[in-house]
């Protein structure tokens, strides 16, 4: 298979209170317009690489990965994992910023992986469908993951139809809250633990730093950042925070 070039994408977006936004829901048809749909069962790593580093082009351009922040990955065989490469900036990504690890997280051409490697790693052992993961620093995700303190339980909302088993008529979607440890091993354990006694997990929070989302797919994965991201704005401007 002759892996695709990569993706060209241009950009149109208003500069509100030094945020960049793309115009409404461009963002996303872009990219499924743009993306070459492949199974991900037949995916090379080059091709894996190519899809990361153009979800990391979309969330930048929402204002979503800040700096050097965030970190992506996808799962390219049993025993082998696509993720970014540390400190790299996400909105200038190119398929030469993403790399290969091991099941345990070793690195597979010398280059250094995120510093979050086992949260993904834990992902991908607990829920075998997982195939992309997309951690994002989104002001929304950061600002409501400090308003709870363990958990925050979404109801009465249409959108929650977007999650696969979600009933929005009957259902609640519980999204926990984990407090920022620097020590990896350690949270990503607190994450194991939670996720072995609740229901199926969307995705959590990590207070004062971001979203872990997932899916079978980048297009899906992006998917649920969108409404993730809907949800915690509809969340925050019923509590008073003024959004632009």
């Amino acid at each position: 298979m002759v892996a695709e070039e990569p993706v060209k994408y241009e950009y149109f977006y208003r500069c509100e209170a030094g945020t960049n936004y793309l115009r409404a829901g461009l963002w996303y048809s872009l990219f499924v317009r743009k993306q070459r749909y492949f199974s991900h069962m037949h995916r090379t790593f080059e091709e894996w690489a190519q899809a990361l580093a153009n979800a990391g082009h979309i969330l930048y351009a929402q204002g979503m990965v800040p700096a050097t922040s965030g970190n992506f990955s996808a799962r390219v065989g049993p025993d082998c994992f696509a993720i970014t490469v540390s400190g790299r900036h996400k909105g200038h990504l190119t398929a030469d910023d993403i790399m290969q690890i091991d099941a345990e997280g070793r690195a597979l051409d010398g280059k250094r992986p995120s510093a979050e490697t086992g949260l993904h790693l834990q992902l991908y052992r607990h829920v075998p469908g997982i195939h992309v993961i997309l951690h994002h620093h989104s002001l929304y995700a950061t600002l409501i993951s400090q308003m709870f303190t363990d958990r925050l339980v979404f109801a009465d909302y249409e959108l929650l139809k977007a999650f696969p088993g979600v009933d929005p008529q009957a259902t609640r979607l519980e999204v926990p809250i984990f407090a920022n440890d620097q020590d990896i091993t350690r949270l990503a354990q607190k994450v194991e633990e939670y996720m072995n006694t609740h229901p199926p997990v969307h995705g959590y929070l990590i207070a004062g730093h971001g979203l872990y989302t997932w899916g079978d797919s980048v297009e899906t994965a992006l998917k649920y950042v969108e409404a993730f991201e809907f949800l915690f704005r509809c969340e925050l401007m019923k509590r008073g925070v003024k959004s632009q």
